[in-house]
């Protein structure tokens, strides 16, 4: 900002606000009219008013930046009126108002609407989300400001967000297509397991597969024996053991700005092969809803086939990769990383895409934002094993990936 709005030398910078060029009034030259005798006379061929170009005469002037003006053609370029301060801020050899410039220069706040306020050096210090780039100031981070919980970004003070009974917010774009109950769910469920068998990748066993709320997730989790390793905030489980979970049946009705009414039911999930059932938390877009699915059947498939002891990084690393892949083929034409998708992959989704209505602008962004977190997620296991699982599938392709998986229980180099 400092380096688009740079101050003429000679021009002295305030104190108050670093980032907002000041610069004082170099003269109010007055010629004063005397009770008695007659008015001081300017020489026509030295002052000419640099506003309107016109011989400034007889009167008052003023001498600015080594020119002169009317004081009335002296205005600041963004509101056109004349400025009376003695203070402006200038913008090459343009004037401001100081409240214009500030208002073309200084950020606002996109949570609270207000000027983003200098810290303690006097420099304006804010926050900006790495893909949306929406701007906030720090406070907001501290100040119980709702999130969501699907894109991550914050709730402003002109839009409310939904209030879910686990304690989750969600913003109103999210909330279009987010899936609710068990029973809404199941043909998108449908639709990752016939994209995995497009890739010759089949599911033999039915797993069922539950909606859940977070509780019944972290409860889910804690009661796991297998040492799986899990994310801070788990929005997905493949589970191996007999548990009883609580699954959401009917979808929570809307009342004022909370989605209330949801009805559960326990559901007694009994163990007849490697992998018991797949629980995916309610109340998330289909896109992200349908990368959690992908991923999680990944961890379904790796057991079922065999797969054994895998490290965190090539287990969690190649269930991104077809989580990522998934979204590709949701999303074509999106700017991403080098594909991934087999040739396999590619047909099966045209075929499936085919079925399904176009997206919304919308809907589009919030699959680029998911693809974007899996590519430049920072942990270990999900972050470097994605990357790394990405480039093995991209140099040697899927099958050869997990060929070599289930041999050395690495990727290929």
């Amino acid at each position: 900002m400092a380096e688009d709005w740079k101050q003429p030398s000679g021009c002295s910078r305030g104190t108050n606000d670093q980032d907002l060029a000041r610069s004082l009034q170099d003269t109010l030259n007055s010629s004063s009219f005397p009770s008695h005798g007659t008015t001081q006379c300017c020489p026509r061929n030295l002052r000419l008013c640099s506003g309107c170009h016109r011989d400034i005469g007889y009167g008052n002037y003023l001498g600015c930046m080594g020119k002169y003006f009317h004081p009335e053609c002296f205005c600041c370029r963004s509101c056109g009126y004349p400025i009376t301060e003695t203070e402006f801020s200038l913008s090459g050899n343009d004037p401001y108002h100081k409240s214009c410039f500030k208002e073309l220069t200084h950020p606002k706040c996109e949570v609270c609407h207000q000027f983003i306020p200098t810290n303690a050096a006097g420099l304006i210090e804010y926050r900006c989300h790495p893909f949306w780039s929406q701007k906030y100031c720090p406070s907001h981070e501290h100040d119980n400001t709702a999130r969501c919980c699907s894109c991550e970004r914050l709730e402003s003070r002109d839009a409310r967000y939904y209030s879910l009974e686990d304690g989750r917010s969600l913003c109103l774009e999210c909330m279009e297509s987010a899936i609710m109950d068990t029973g809404d769910c199941q043909p998108l469920y449908h639709a990752i397991r016939d994209y995995y068998e497009g890739m010759n990748m089949k599911l033999d066993q039915q797993i069922p597969m539950l909606l859940v709320q977070r509780q019944a997730l972290n409860e889910a989790i804690f009661g796991e024996k297998n040492g799986y390793h899990h994310m801070p905030e788990t929005r997905g489980l493949c589970l191996s053991e007999e548990q009883t979970v609580a699954s959401i049946q009917k979808r929570p009705r809307i009342g004022g700005h909370r989605l209330v009414g949801m009805r559960t039911e326990p559901r007694k999930l009994t163990r007849k092969c490697e992998v018991t059932a797949i629980l995916v938390l309610y109340g998330l877009p289909r896109l992200l809803t349908g990368a959690i699915l992908a991923h999680e059947l990944m961890h379904g498939w790796l057991r079922l086939k065999g797969y054994r002891n895998l490290n965190p990084e090539v287990e969690e690393g190649i269930c991104q990769v077809l989580s990522y892949m998934w979204l590709e083929s949701e999303l074509p034409g999106s700017k991403g990383m080098p594909s991934t998708s087999t040739s396999a992959a590619s047909s099966s989704s045209s075929s499936s895409s085919s079925k399904k209505g176009e997206k919304s602008q919308v809907e589009k962004k919030l699959g680029d934002f998911f693809m974007h977190q899996i590519a430049h997620d920072a942990t270990p296991s999900y972050g470097e094993g994605f990357r790394s699982a990405n480039a093995a599938v991209s140099k040697y392709g899927l099958r050869r990936t997990l060929d070599h998986i289930r041999l050395t229980g690495n990727f290929p180099l």
